[in-house]
């Protein structure tokens, strides 16, 4: 029997909402006691940035309106292009050196350099009274992060995580939708990535040390990781895929694509998460690397009046089920999620590959049109800011953004321990089932440094 087409269509609606996506504006729950730079609304902040090249490139472009004073990178080739579009700004290697040298004409930092360094940067910026801009995932631990959030509120700084389309209008929509009832109540979401930074193929070849370019600050690039020597393996941008470095897929896209169900269904910290698979990845023989593939559980208890929910990510060549609303040509997302109501689905795409749709049709319709209630936000790094400047806490500031990289973490520590359905105590910091799984909370820091 041939279906008769409904007024909006699957492909029409999702051409309406696709757009600016993968993240959300909040509300924070730390509301008071941030402390604004003695600056006006028209006035300009004086901002280093840290880490310069790549998606550092990027940041810097964004927050140019201001005083643009440092950069700061240890790879001189890398960035190249960025020292040649600020030549007034002064050039250092080492931001340590930058820090103590320029600290008091400084009002904000941007940190964008490889997971495993964030931590300690930041936590010196922090100690120094400036505020703080870090990409994501906040830090390679969850004892760092848990450390920076603490700080970062203990010296009243605004902060603000790099999960860039936080600030989106479509995902408001989402967040309105799905407290609203548009799919009824959500007990499951499906959130996926199909990249691929896993290495287990290489792990001998990166134990060969190469001659360091001379472009190339090898030591502080390493910062507090145990040293090693260099291999052009690793960076630029290969660091990712490393243990020692990066955070793998799921460290690097949770903070976009688990990002609007975080907040919208105020998901906090899991119970209990486990790895369900994790293809041929051997935790003791691809130690230093991520699997090619994982699907990872994450279950929450009921919230007030959210009920319990269970969420599942899946990146690499791990694929989430096909939802049977979809018609026979369509694909899910490569990077986004599917939320499932007792009444329908909510699919997205992250970074405007899929948009946010509604399915079946019958649940769409109207909601398209559904009044809005939350305010608009002139854009991620703007935010940061104007919060810079007059004390209101950004919207995706660490208060949030902490929480969001932990689930990462917490993801990354089960893909070590396959099979094991880890019981977590978020109060505690602990693992209550395994103490085994300990060790991961917390790094080690190379002698020299620390937070």
């Amino acid at each position: 029997m041939k279906k008769t087409p409904v007024p909006s269509t699957r492909r029409a609606f999702l051409r309406k909402t696709t757009g600016a996506l993968a993240t959300i504006s909040i509300v924070p729950s730390y509301v008071i006691g941030l402390r604004a730079a003695t600056l006006s609304p028209n006035s300009k902040l004086n901002i280093a940035c840290i880490g310069v090249g790549g998606q550092g490139a990027a940041d810097l472009g964004n927050v140019s309106s201001e005083n643009i004073v440092a950069l700061c990178d240890v790879d001189s080739k890398h960035a190249a292009a960025s020292f040649a579009k600020f030549p007034q700004a002064k050039k250092y290697r080492d931001f340590r050196r930058m820090l103590d040298e320029l600290g008091k004409s400084i009002d904000a930092v941007v940190v964008a350099t490889p997971d495993h360094a964030h931590s300690v940067i930041a936590m010196r910026a922090i100690k120094m009274g400036k505020h703080v801009y870090c990409e994501k995932p906040l830090a390679h631990s969850i004892f760092e992060v848990r450390a920076l959030v603490d700080a970062a509120r203990r010296h009243k700084v605004v902060t603000q995580l790099g999960n860039q389309g936080h600030a989106s209008e479509s995902i408001r929509a989402f967040v309105e939708w799905v407290q609203d009832g548009a799919i009824g109540t959500v007990r499951e979401v499906h959130a996926m990535c199909g990249s691929v930074y896993g290495h287990p193929d290489k792990v001998e070849n990166v134990k060969e040390a190469f001659p360091v370019p001379e472009t190339l600050d090898w030591d502080t690039w390493l910062g507090p990781a145990k040293y090693r020597g260099y291999n052009p393996m690793y960076l630029p941008g290969q660091w990712r895929g490393w243990s020692a470095f990066g955070t793998g897929v799921i460290g690097d896209w949770t903070c976009h694509v688990v990002d609007p169900v975080f907040w919208a269904l105020d998901l906090g910290a899991p119970t209990h998460v486990e790895a369900l698979e994790t293809g041929d990845f051997d935790p003791a023989k691809h130690a230093e690397t991520f699997p090619t593939g994982s699907v990872i559980r994450y279950d929450f208890a009921a919230k007030g009046k959210r009920a319990a929910v269970k969420l599942i990510w899946y990146d690499g060549a791990q694929k989430p089920p096909r939802p049977a609303e979809l018609e026979k040509d369509e694909k899910l997302p490569g990077i986004g999620a599917v939320v499932v109501g007792d009444k329908g689905k909510i699919i997205y795409g992250s970074h405007g590959a899929g948009g946010l749709r509604i399915v079946p049709d019958s649940q769409a319709e109207g909601w398209e049109k559904h009044p809005k209630r939350l305010a608009k936000s002139p854009g991620h790094h703007k935010e940061w800011i104007a919060a810079c400047k007059d004390g209101t806490p950004s919207g995706s500031n660490f208060n949030y953004g902490g929480p969001l990289t932990e689930l990462a973490l917490l993801g990354i520590i089960a893909m070590r321990f396959k099979g094991r359905r880890l019981e977590w105590n978020s109060a505690k910091m602990k693992f209550a089932n395994y103490p085994e799984a300990a060790p991961l909370l917390t790094p080690t820091f190379r002698d020299g440094w620390r937070l």
